[in-house]
């Protein structure tokens, strides 16, 4: 039941649309009543058993009043109309019930379908919002495909099992009771017979239902990992024709997908059962119910006649349909519970990098940057250890080392893609940790890299960031600045055209000036660069270093580089190794040190 109150707590902000449901299941349960026991004046009148009755009498709450008032009528429409008249009219009084129970059961499934759409709208909506605000490391450990299988199959799962088998568990309850309640006025006796029938199935029916859940939970996440084999070969689909691995992962994909099919198959099988058991166990409960009712009826016990035997077994078979269907919802239900459990591990995953609640106001970059201290670690393993730097406002800082020294974790540090385990980063004496996140980004500007583009217009991506209307004039103007003007209209519609996914139109260079130009367009006072031209060739590697010293003019920059020849001009380079701050100073200082760390660094990329 936990389970189930994910769900409800989506739905019940529509209780006004589920309170119109179940008033209108009510309304179609009580016409459906009323036409099927008309089957016991039209056998009255078919087989002549009506006894004329002059008058009802005064009005009482009984089964043997009704029955006299519609002998009463039964005769009054025989004597105006003949038999053949009465059957006619109880006939059309059939056909305005059946149509009326219809039109409710129509207006009933109308408010459903907008339950139903709106609750998983806002399921999604409240993955997606929860997948913005988890920590960029939470993706790191996590598979895409498993993430989408989550937002996409396991969301439709829950829609289709859970969300629609409340359109049962809500109209055939209301159903079941106003049925039974007529039973039991027709014959107490024969109604406790049934209902002491019906547990023996439920019985069966339940044990079949056990393993569903646990199964269901299997194959959606072995569908994740069917996701994920597919958006890893899309992505590296060079590298895989390029080592000719295409049978390789061919096989992986296949190995992934044979798993999740038999896992499906046996989800399928054991879904498929529910009906077919249910209406078997039905079908022996009628057939004991006529045999105790028939014997009832001949021995005359109770009120219980050969007429109201066949309307009591008529209504008794119409409980079965909606007991059937409660029996579905809740397969459906087991089997879709697997998917909730997914869909809430995603929303109890811990958001470690929270705005604080009383958050600092800041009035832009004016000072310094400050490492105090800092430690991180990656599963109990340290990455950074007892950082202490500072950079002044306006300075180019340069952060080299080998791969694995830690340059990229200190600089994730500072947007607070990560939040340290030991000692803090201050920016004008403030800990990051209090100032709002949304004004901590804003001072900064990010170019990686491999640069991210969305397959938006040229004019969206680099006014990506801004919010509000976008100023055609500026966004051109951060675009010359870049040295992207020229090569954004030669293209069919200029700043309107269509960049491809992950700019996939573009080459790299075009890319990176691209999103040089969205960090110009926010103009932030710091900026972060991830040695944006390391796979660029010569010519895009000159346009892109000419746009980067654009950028960088009156701004704090924190370069990390990879090449140290385009650092030599920096204010101060930060030499790491293994988590640690081994040397600091500018270019020169560090390669006249003897057998200092930078010095054999340059010496290797041959740098005098």
């Amino acid at each position: 039941m936990d389970r189930i109150k994910l769900v409800l707590k989506y739905v019940l902000p529509y209780k006004g649309a589920i309170f119109t449901n179940i008033i209108y299941n009510l309304l179609s349960a009580v016409f459906a009543l009323f036409s099927y026991s008309l089957a016991v004046p039209f056998l009255k009148v078919l087989f002549s058993m009506t006894v004329a009755t002059p008058h009802p009498g005064e009005f009482q709450m009984s089964v043997n009043y009704i029955s006299t008032l519609v002998q009463y009528y039964l005769t009054v429409f025989i004597d105006s109309y003949g038999r053949l008249g009465a059957l006619m009219i109880v006939c059309l009084v059939f056909l305005i019930a059946s149509l009326l129970k219809n039109g409710f059961i129509f207006l009933s499934n109308n408010s459903m379908a907008y339950i139903r759409s709106s609750t998983v709208r806002d399921i999604r909506k409240n993955i997606y919002s929860k997948i913005l605000r988890l920590p960029v490391g939470y993706f790191s450990d996590a598979r895409k495909g498993d993430i989408l299988t989550r937002v996409s199959n396991d969301v439709q799962e829950i829609e289709i099992s859970v969300i629609s088998s409340l359109t049962m568990l809500i109209r055939d309850p209301i159903t079941v009771v106003i049925f039974l309640i007529y039973l039991f006025v027709t014959s107490y006796q024969l109604t406790l017979f049934a209902l002491l029938l019906l547990p023996v199935s439920g019985w069966f029916i339940g044990k079949a239902s056990k393993s569903l859940r646990s199964k269901a939970f299997l194959g959606q996440e072995n569908l994740g990992r069917v996701l994920s084999v597919l958006e890893e070969s899309l992505s590296g689909l060079r590298i895989i024709k390029g080592f000719n691995a295409e049978k390789k992962m061919e096989d992986l994909f296949n190995e992934s997908n044979e798993r999740y099919s038999k896992i499906f198959k046996r989800v399928i099988r054991k879904n498929y059962l529910a009906s077919p058991l249910s209406e078997f166990l039905g079908s022996i409960v009628v057939i004991v119910l006529m045999y105790f009712g028939g014997s009832l009826a001949l021995e005359e016990v109770g009120s219980l006649t050969p007429d109201r035997l066949i309307a009591f077994v008529i209504v008794f078979t119409q409980i079965i349909q909606p007991l059937k269907q409660i029996t579905a919802a809740w397969f459906n239900i087991s089997k879709g519970v697997a998917s909730i459990e997914r869909v809430e591990q995603l929303f109890n995953a811990e958001e470690t990098i929270t705005d604080p609640l009383h958050p600092v106001k800041i009035d832009g970059f004016n000072n310094s940057i400050e490492f105090r201290g800092v430690w991180f670690s990656y599963n109990s393993e340290p990455v950074l250890k007892d950082i202490n730097l500072e950079i002044r406002k306006g300075q180019t800082v340069a952060i080299v080392g080998k791969s694995g020294a830690g340059k990229s974790t200190l600089v994730d540090l500072l947007p607070r893609f990560i939040d340290p385990d030991k000692g803090g980063v201050f920016i004008d004496g403030v800990d990051i940790r209090d100032i709002a996140m949304k004004d901590l980004r804003n001072l900064m500007g990010i170019v990686s890299q491999n640069p991210i583009l969305f397959n938006t217009s040229f004019t969206e991506n680099i006014a990506f960031g801004i919010d509000g209307d976008i100023d055609a004039k500026r966004v051109e103007e951060a675009a010359r600045i870049a040295n992207a003007h020229d090569f954004i209209i030669e293209t069919e519609k200029g700043y309107e055209s269509l960049v491809g996914e992950s700019g996939g139109k573009l080459s790299g260079g075009q890319r990176q000036r691209v999103s040089i130009a969205r960090a110009i367009m926010a103009n932030p006072p710091i900026l972060i660069l991830d040695e944006a031209t390391s796979a660029l060739d010569t010519e895009s590697e000159r346009l892109v270093q000419d746009a980067i010293s654009k950028l960088m003019k009156n701004r704090t920059s924190l370069i990390i580089a990879h090449r140290l020849s385009t650092i030599q001009k920096s204010d101060l380079i930060v030499v790491m190794d293994e988590g640690r701050i081994v040397e600091c100073g500018n270019h020169v200082e560090l390669v006249n040190k003897i057998d200092g760390y930078y010095s054999r660094l340059c010496g290797f990329q041959s740098l005098g």
